[in-house]
């Protein structure tokens, strides 16, 4: 059986990866994802007894409400031209390109929604459940962001789907 703080340094160690590449998709920008990032583990070590059974699930929980908190607050956004995350797959470097800067002209809130929805994959009901909001406005949201990206990015409707 593993100490606690081994533990943790392995769960540290083994997801770090995956959950900076979330944190990017949310903020947006290199920097904030790591202080996203950092946050969230540090509430996670913070918890660690509690939580040392799920702790993925926390800590995306704290990024979500973490960034959520962030956007509430933020009136200036500072933006990064021409950097995207080398770690990610992708198939066309273009292709990556032309989505970074398309989501990075989305609001924060429907950036945030689509990573929820298409990245991690989670229902309507769990990301609305993941920001404290209705399925509804989770909906309307989506819907919104991803008209918003046929407009700032025809080239992507194969990804995005051609019918508003």
């Amino acid at each position: 059986m593993q100490s606690g703080e081994a533990a943790f340094n392995d769960f540290v160690a083994a997801r770090t990866a995956a959950l900076s590449r979330t944190a990017y998709l949310l903020t947006g920008d290199h920097h904030l994802a790591e202080d996203l990032l950092q946050t969230a583990l540090l509430q996670a070590a913070r918890h660690w007894e509690r939580i040392h059974t799920a702790p993925e699930a926390y800590v995306r929980r704290v990024l979500y409400n973490q960034n959520v908190s962030w956007w509430r607050r933020r009136k200036l956004r500072e933006t990064t031209l021409g950097t995207y995350d080398a770690a990610a797959p992708a198939s066309s470097p273009d292709l990556r390109l032309t989505l970074e800067e398309a989501l990075g002209r989305l609001t924060a809130k429907q950036r945030t929604v689509l990573v929820l929805r298409y990245f991690e994959d989670l229902t309507e009901v769990q990301a609305a459940a993941a920001l404290g909001i209705s399925a509804g406005t989770v909906k309307s949201m989506t819907r919104q962001a991803l008209a918003r990206l046929r407009v700032l990015a025809p080239e992507l409707s194969e990804l995005i789907g051609a019918t508003p």
